[in-house]
């Protein structure tokens, strides 16, 4: 089962989703996509792991910035991973977006990051078990001024509709409140 779960910054996404994933199994792997440069970030890290570690779910944690869909295809095929029930979050696709377009920002940057999130798109479809996925709205705002800006909205708005075309489920979470707007049941 595939799972997004989106909204704006701050609307409980990360908590809803592990809640979500001790809801659906036995034990987590959290797959983590930031990388900690700066102090503040470093903080906000640690407060995730603290939250995770405090709870009575057993979570293992990779970090991974950018080889995302070899994790989760390497996942996919481990047989222990079905024994312990486990479910996968990943938190947070936009992170992991904006680590690709950093890396590309020079050379071809929509073409090269877009193939990344196609390859994406390919292992989640073949993953055998349950994963959610943390990702931001970003395209309710403004008109970025600059056109990496525009660049990286763009890219972000056609992955998450990538994502979610594959997903089983969608949820929409606002001011903490998840609303599920992609359900398996319903299909077109």
């Amino acid at each position: 089962m595939i799972v997004l779960v989106t909204g704006g910054a701050r609307s409980g996404k990360s908590t809803f989703a592990e809640k979500y994933a001790a809801h659906l199994g036995q034990a987590g792997v959290y797959i983590a996509t930031a990388q900690a440069f700066d102090e503040e970030l470093q903080e906000r890290v640690a407060r995730h792991r603290e939250r995770r570690q405090q709870s009575a779910f057993c979570w293992e944690t990779i970090e991974e910035p950018h080889a995302l869909a070899d994790v989760i295809r390497s996942l996919g095929q481990q047989d222990e991973l079905a024994q312990k029930q486990a479910v996968v979050v990943v938190d947070c696709l936009i992170v992991w977006l904006t680590n690709w377009l950093i890396q590309y920002e020079q050379e071809r940057a929509f073409e090269r990051t877009l193939a990344q999130v196609d390859e994406l798109v390919a292992a989640v479809q073949d993953f055998p078990g349950t994963i959610l996925f943390v990702t931001n709205e970003v395209g309710d705002g403004l008109v970025p001024e600059y056109p990496l800006g525009r660049m990286f909205r763009d890219l972000a708005g056609l992955m998450n509709q990538r994502m979610a075309a594959v997903a089983d489920q969608v949820f929409l979470l606002t001011a903490g409140i998840p609303l599920e707007i992609k359900s398996r049941a319903f299909r077109f």
